[in-house]
């Protein structure tokens, strides 16, 4: 085929369409968050109403566990990240040059295929079949059926919080099939028969059942009054105080108009409704109020 003059001016201007149809316009900006399944679905919520709200910002959001949001965000590879633990509780991550901005409280509960029939159980027996200790839920008093233990990844916030509040001293969570997406540790423990595991309270659908403890059920009320145990702080890490977009985008997230709105909607706690506190060391302290 032959170009002529008249089908080079063509290419040249579609081709100049093109360019311009890919590059960035003036003025747009983008952050990227990574880590945190659990925390995941607040950021993306909360970056899509900030874009709406900001034309020309873009708020990128990423999964991959907690770890990952640590360790990318140590490396300063990302501009936030995103985790369910006190960067003090990864190892090999300088926690000394990492912010930390506490956006929510996540309660974490055991969920089962409904058909298990049990709804309640104590955290020993809790304990004892994520070691191995009991296998088969008519131990528990429901039915005959095996019982299959879905754990989350190992660099999981969740699971770790889980672990922490949950396995006895010393002892650790048996062999076992790993996810790294609570999306789809809900999705298996729904399809799968006698399977259970865990996931943030935002996760809980029809479709699993969240079981009580010792009689405590896994509400919002008894994460603030610390009657349920298994709850962590959402943290946004930031290498250094945030600066630009990152500042703008958290300052967002903690504003009235979110923490009043969003952090319930999606199922987490804003940190001022807490009427307890925990440090890195998971040691646990009433807060204070004012009184006027």
């Amino acid at each position: 085929m032959k170009f002529n003059r008249y089908n080079k001016l063509a290419i040249a201007f579609i081709s100049t369409i093109f360019l311009a149809a890919c590059s960035p316009l003036e003025g747009e900006e983008s952050i990227t968050a990574v880590g945190s399944s659990a925390l995941q679905p607040l950021v993306e919520a909360a970056g899509e109403q900030y874009g709406s709200e900001n034309f020309g910002k873009f708020i990128n959001v990423q999964g991959g566990g907690s770890g990952t949001g640590l360790g990318q965000i140590a490396a300063d590879a990302v501009d936030i990240g995103n985790s369910d633990i006190f960067a003090e509780e990864k190892s090999g991550i300088e926690a000394s040059k990492l912010v930390d901005h506490r956006v929510a409280v996540v309660g974490i509960t055991p969920i089962v295929t409904p058909e298990v029939g049990v709804t309640d159980i104590s955290l020993e027996n809790l304990s004892k079949i994520f070691t191995g200790k009991i296998t088969n839920w008519k131990e528990l008093g429901g039915k005959n059926l095996p019982i299959t233990v879905l754990n989350r990844s190992s660099g999981s916030g969740t699971r770790a919080t889980f672990d922490r509040w949950v396995l006895t001293e010393g002892s650790k969570s048996i062999v076992t099939q790993e996810q790294e997406s609570s999306g789809t540790v809900r999705q298996i423990v729904a399809s799968t028969p006698g399977t259970i595991s865990y996931v943030a309270f935002s996760y809980v659908d029809d479709t699993v059942k969240a079981l009580s403890i010792e009689g405590v059920k896994p509400t919002d009320k008894n994460v603030k009054k610390n009657k349920w145990i298994i709850w962590s702080y959402e943290h946004m890490y930031t290498n250094g105080e945030p600066t630009g977009l990152t500042r703008d985008f958290l300052d967002y997230i903690l504003s009235d108009e979110v923490q009043e709105t969003l952090i319930g909607a999606l199922g987490y706690i804003p940190t001022n409704q807490m009427e307890f506190e925990r440090d890195a060391k998971g040691i646990t302290t009433e807060v204070l109020k004012e009184t006027e």
